[in-house]
């Protein structure tokens, strides 16, 4: 099973009917999702997917290994670029508010994984420097274009390209789906561009208590 991505230049997307989307947007699947996904307002995997393993740097030079590292917790993983002028900043501005939202105690249950989609300018001071303008608890990570698209191989994405059209000033083609593991490490449910605010809010607890069927 393979997501299939459609390129684009991180043109948001209004969230509309689930079905529609997982069958036209970025970040789709082959399996059908149930929609909406018991009580979520992204759409569920059924059957819920594995983990995903790979290992990266993180924002201060040291490996990081996504499945050790995030076991246990309920992770929000997501490709992009901080240069992004629309899908990733929302989404992170989004999850940040959510996360706030919450007690302490339940916020630091949950890991965001940031993944940059263009390593060649998001250095580690980069990373450190916008995802601390969201929440100071998000992980950044990089490496080679060839390791990140290694990384997004392992999901089945495909890579991200390079729009150069605008010059020195180009901008990444990725997907636009935050992908939400529970508890028990299972890939559970895809968030699209779209949600909101407020969608989070209600999610994230739900995300903290969920254990995927295997």
């Amino acid at each position: 099973m393979a997501f299939l991505m459609r390129l684009n230049r991180c043109a948001a997307v209004s969230r509309g009917v689930l079905a529609a989307l997982f069958l036209g947007m970025s970040g789709c699947v082959r399996q059908k999702p149930s929609v909406p996904a018991a009580g979520f307002s992204g759409a569920e995997l059924l059957p819920p997917r594995s983990k995903a393993e790979f290992t990266l740097t993180d924002m201060h030079g040291a490996r990081f290994d996504f499945r050790k590292e995030t076991d246990g917790h309920a992770t929000l993983l997501f490709f992009g670029y901080t240069h992004c002028p629309d899908v990733c900043p929302v989404h992170m501005a989004n999850i940040a508010a959510a996360l706030h939202q919450m007690p302490p105690e339940k916020a630091k249950e949950v890991r965001v994984v940031f993944v940059t989609t263009d390593p060649d300018r998001d250095t580690p001071e980069r990373l450190r420097s916008w995802l601390g303008g969201f929440d100071s608890t998000f992980i950044g990570l990089t490496g080679s274009a060839q390791q990140v698209a290694d990384a997004q191989a392992t999901l089945g994405l495909h890579a991200a390209q390079r729009d150069t059209a605008g010059g020195m000033a180009y901008g990444m083609n990725h997907g636009a789906m935050v992908l939400a593991y529970t508890t028990d490490d299972s890939l559970r449910v895809m968030y699209p561009m779209g949600v909101s605010r407020q969608s989070w809010i209600k999610d994230l607890p739900l995300l903290a208590a969920s254990r995927g069927a295997r």
